[in-house]
């Protein structure tokens, strides 16, 4: 890539990763302070948002990596890259855990509440992150671009900081599309569609037949398809942010690396950073708890804005009266 096109893509690269990390941090706060843990539901999208805020994180410190041309260790890099990796495919996982979580709630209404709990529900967290990890990590034990590097300099491993860190340049391209694309992202996703499919065509049936029977109920189904088009939208937003990417590697494994333009995959790389910067638009946008926490935030920053303003003034006030009755 060019000089001027690095220049470009590390201040869109910035400006994505910290408005993901604040986006993301208000959420998770939005959350807690709103009491929603003790909601199954509630901690699949606060394991989320960490997951999303840790996208920013890392994209902060790789990006600048990349383009500043800062080097390091070969494994250094590599180990870097996989953990962004890791990130992404707690993502996968946890959104995947998200639709599961809707589908038993319109599934099995009546023992829903006993069925998932909150406890049961912090355990998939977990194992989300456990099989991100294994899936993740699998270049650290040899799927990597080692062979080939040390092909064209042998002296690349014994210099701890003479390796140009740059994500296609440590990970092989084969283990992105053989292993997260095809084995993994593609079945998630044709998974977590039937899914939701599942879950509208439901209550929009049970919605008809809920119609001058039972207020109450209708109002409840309503609510839980609203809830489902929010989290499905979020599921959403991350498909078409990391498709294209995808995309881009699987042309550059089957045919010849020239074809994609590096600018096209940075292209990429932002356009998959940005789905975890939007999300919270999403949460705070359609789901109420949060965006009452979000507006409670918003009123409590204003007044301890003016309560700063005033202070100062009632500060210097009393500071000139004492002055002035010292001097009489």
């Amino acid at each position: 890539m060019s000089e001027n096109a690095v220049w470009i893509f590390l201040p869109l690269e910035v400006v994505v990763a910290v408005v993901c990390c604040l986006g993301n941090a208000l959420v998770i706060w939005a959350v807690r302070a709103g009491d929603s843990l003790r909601k199954p539901t509630f901690c699949f999208i606060t394991a989320l948002a960490v997951a999303d805020f840790l996208v920013g994180s890392v994209a902060i410190l790789l990006g600048v990596l990349v383009d500043v041309g800062m080097k390091i260790s070969f494994y250094g890099c590599l180990f870097m890259c996989c953990k962004l990796l890791m990130i992404e495919m707690a993502s996968v996982t946890l959104l995947l855990a998200i639709a599961v979580d809707r589908f038993l709630r319109v599934h099995i209404p009546l023992t829903y509440k006993t069925t998932v709990t909150v406890k049961r529900s912090w355990t998939v967290v977990k194992l989300c992150w456990f099989m991100a990890a294994l899936i993740s990590f699998v270049p650290m034990f040899g799927w990597n671009k080692s062979e080939d590097l040390g092909n064209l300099d042998s002296t690349v491993h014994s210099n701890s900081t003479s390796f140009k860190c740059h994500f296609l340049s440590v990970v092989s391209s084969s283990y992105v599309v053989k292993l997260c694309f095809f084995s993994s992202f593609l079945p998630v996703l044709a998974i977590v569609t039937g899914l939701y499919c599942y879950i509208f065509l439901t209550t929009r049936r049970r919605l008809r037949a809920q119609i001058g029977v039972r207020i109450e109920s209708g109002t409840n189904y309503l609510k839980e398809q609203r809830l489902a088009a929010s989290l499905a939208l979020v599921y959403v937003l991350f498909a078409v942010g990391w498709i294209p990417l995808l995309l881009m590697h699987t042309v550059k494994l089957y045919s010849k690396p020239e074809t994609v333009p590096s600018s096209v995959m940075h292209v990429g790389v932002l356009l998959s950073h940005a789905s975890s910067a939007l999300n919270p638009l999403v949460y705070s946008f359609r789901i109420p708890v949060i965006n009452k926490a979000f507006r409670e935030l918003w009123v409590r920053f204003f007044h301890c804005r003016a309560q700063q303003q005033n202070d100062p003034n009632n500060v210097q006030t009393n500071t000139d009266s004492n002055t002035k009755n010292s001097t009489t």
